[in-house]
């Protein structure tokens, strides 16, 4: 664990997208962080591809929970 310096105004908008998304500001930073490491690593997967992958992984079925 660690310190990241981020842009201020970066600082912000991840506080604005941490209060819609029901995350801290450090959830929300590692959220982002995540995504983009694995998008870096997957070029050809778009977002929705990436949290389908991510879901698969957590053993979480999405469609299921749709559907009722």
């Amino acid at each position: 664990m660690g310190i990241v310096k981020i842009d201020d105004e970066l600082h912000e908008e991840a506080r604005r997208a941490s209060t819609v998304m029901c995350r801290s500001i450090n959830a929300q930073a590692e959220f982002w962080m995540k995504i983009g490491m694995l998008a870096e690593t997957n070029p050809t997967m778009s977002f929705n591809d990436i949290v389908s992958m991510q879901f698969a992984a957590a053993d979480v079925c999405v469609e299921q929970r749709l559907a009722a």
